[in-house]
């Protein structure tokens, strides 16, 4: 039996949710917490589909804006995430494509 879109995408928002954190002064901001993590999950989900390229991941993280300051300032989720968070998301982004 095959998991639907939904079902993928729930499980990847949630796993990305989990591990992948936007660091603001030394603070761990998980993604889940910010409710940012089942809307990566659509964003990313068609990626899974074609062979996955860091720099496409980069690019939809580049053109995802977190409001701070109450909307007073943008910034790319790209610019929050540390490396170590980046690399995590490619970790789970390639589990998910393999399976």
């Amino acid at each position: 039996m095959t998991k639907s879109n939904t079902e993928v995408i729930e499980q990847l928002a949630a796993a990305i949710g989990d591990n992948v954190y936007m660091d603001v002064a030394k603070w761990h901001l998980y993604l889940r917490d910010a409710h940012l993590h089942t809307f990566l999950a659509e964003q990313l989900y068609p990626l899974l589909a074609d062979d996955l390229q860091e720099d496409q991941v980069l690019h939809v993280l580049r053109n995802i804006p977190v409001k701070l300051g109450g909307g007073k300032l943008e910034i790319p989720l790209a610019d929050l995430l540390p490396m170590q968070a980046q690399m995590h998301l490619m970790d789970i982004l390639e589990e998910f494509s393999n399976s």
